[in-house]
């Protein structure tokens, strides 16, 4: 399962400079992230053994937990990354089939392309929402009938394509290899098209973002107090 997803690394599309390893979540968030996939494909690919290629991964990622405890740094990261791993693994286990260690990263990447396909139908483009959650203006971008709102719905409809393109290509790219239950092929792909992927789209998103003029030039004074968080 890929643990990119569209909320996790898009704050980094709003800096003056696009740092691609802080957009990934760094060293430490690229080898939790991607490690536990390899070593699963590399052990089983060596034995055979489904029950051991899944164990080891798991035990991983329980030590990512535990060194981020030590640290005393933010464990969510790892957590969400002992459920992926922990999901991935019950489906392996369960059907016997190591591909299926795969399975749930593809069906969630199918879901966000089918969610995405839909906002653009109806043109409420999502990754508008979520960008304009970060920058302040979540929904008036696509109302407002100023010329900088109008641009800005434009660049969101576009981002919002990019990332249909990711997700949809990542469902493309793996279909066969599930049919012929490729699992080295499945993870090599998951390496290549889960962190570089997620990170080439996020660099096009800041591309398409840097340019915006702020929300606060076609937000009203009574919108601008509304979309932006109170403070208490």
């Amino acid at each position: 399962m890929e643990t990119t997803t569209p909320g996790g690394g898009l704050r980094a599309v709003l800096g003056e400079e696009f740092d691609a390893w802080k957009a990934i979540g760094g060293v430490r968030g690229v080898i939790e992230a991607n490690v536990p996939a390899l070593v699963f494909v590399i052990i089983y690919l060596a034995t055979r053994n489904i029950p051991l290629a899944v164990l080891v991964p798991l035990g991983m990622a329980i030590l990512a937990i535990l060194v981020r405890l030590i640290q005393r740094i933010d464990v969510m990261p790892a957590l969400g990354g002992l459920f992926v791993v922990g999901i991935s693994a019950f489906f392996a286990w369960r059907s016997g089939r190591a591909e299926t260690y795969f399975l749930p990263g593809f069906l969630t990447n199918a879901a966000y392309a089918v969610g995405v396909t839909i906002s653009l139908l109806i043109r409420r483009p999502i990754m508008g929402y979520i960008i304009g959650m970060l920058r302040g203006d979540i929904a008036s971008w696509r109302s407002a009938t100023h010329p900088a709102a109008r641009l800005t719905y434009r660049r969101y409809t576009r981002i919002t394509w990019l990332w249909l393109a990711m997700f949809a290509g990542r469902v493309v790219v793996q279909l066969p290899f599930f049919i012929s239950g490729n699992t080295a092929a499945l993870g090599v792909i998951k390496i290549i098209a889960g962190p570089v992927l997620f990170c080439l789209v996020l660099w096009a998103t800041w591309l398409l973002v840097r340019g915006l003029p702020p929300a606060s030039t076609y937000l009203e004074p009574s919108e601008s107090a509304a979309d932006s968080p109170s403070v208490s």
